[in-house]
């Protein structure tokens, strides 16, 4: 089994391309916004657009939910695909899907502005942002029991094998998300900041929290994650690299478990060593 990725930034057309891509790439399963589908059917996981809020939904896509990776990786030990296409709104995301869901590394990955026009993606984030449409790579009657009163329209996608005989290669849907009439929902840095300083306070190492900054960053409007930078004074005794690195993941896991947002960096600067006594 490997692995290949569509990347672009979210409402760009990725779910709406994946059917194509992976006919081209010759994969047989997708990962999609927390689910898999195999030869169109969902096999495995929990979509990403049943949340109620948008920052469960990053969660439920980057399959740091409990028992939501381990569904997956179940459903495909299962199913054994050949070949699996990972969609993300970054590199960073596609990585971090594929180490949660213990994969082989990434073969290839995409870029949407690779395979669709510019005015091609606007049009997409037009039907994405005004009207709430967000698209999934599954036929219709496979969705309706997962997805019961969100449903819009299906949508039919062909692959063109001659200019007289066309082949049926699959059949998308069209969701409007609860989160969708939720309005814009934004996290203030101090908040981050506040959490960066709590996780790490707690480290029995760290005497003293000291500066934190916060970095966003963006690819035009969207925000694709944080580069986070925190300033700590540790008590002497113990073994430095190892005292940071778990205060990194730590404070890490923190920030991702509690906003959804994706942390591309956090670097902990020693600025002091306490000695007691």
């Amino acid at each position: 089994m490997d692995v290949i990725a569509l990347v672009g930034p979210s409402g760009t057309g990725k779910s709406h391309r994946a059917l194509l891509v992976a006919h081209k790439h010759q994969a047989d399963a997708i990962i999609d916004d927390g689910i898999l589908i195999k030869d169109g059917k969902i096999v495995g996981g929990h979509s990403a657009k049943k949340e109620k809020s948008r920052i469960m939904a990053v969660r439920r896509a980057i399959f740091v939910l409990p028992g939501h990776a381990e569904e997956v990786r179940a459903a495909i030990d299962r199913v054994k695909p050949h070949r699996i296409l990972v969609l993300g709104t970054s590199e960073n995301m596609v990585h971090k899907i594929t180490k949660a869901l213990h994969l082989p590394a990434i073969a290839q990955i995409i870029h949407i502005e690779d395979i669709a026009t510019k005015a091609e993606m606007e049009k997409a984030r037009f039907y994405r942002l005004k009207q709430g449409k967000h698209i999934i790579p599954v036929p219709t009657i496979e969705l309706k029991p997962h997805f019961s009163g969100y449903l819009v329209d299906p949508l039919q996608t062909f692959f063109k094998r001659s200019r007289t005989k066309r082949r049926r290669l699959g059949e998308k849907s069209i969701v409007r998300p609860v989160f969708s009439y939720y309005g814009k929902l934004s996290i203030d840095d101090s908040v981050i900041k506040n959490i960066v300083r709590a996780a790490v306070s707690r480290e029995e190492s760290v005497s003293k929290v000291g500066h934190i900054r916060v970095r966003h960053r963006y690819a035009g409007e969207e925000d694709q994650g944080l580069d986070i930078a925190c300033e700590i004074t540790l008590s002497y005794g113990g073994h430095i690299p190892s005292l940071i690195e778990s205060a990194r993941e730590k404070a890490r896991s923190a920030v991702e478990f509690m906003t959804g947002m994706v942390v591309h960096e956090l670097n902990i600067v020693v600025k002091a060593l306490y000695v007691n006594g």
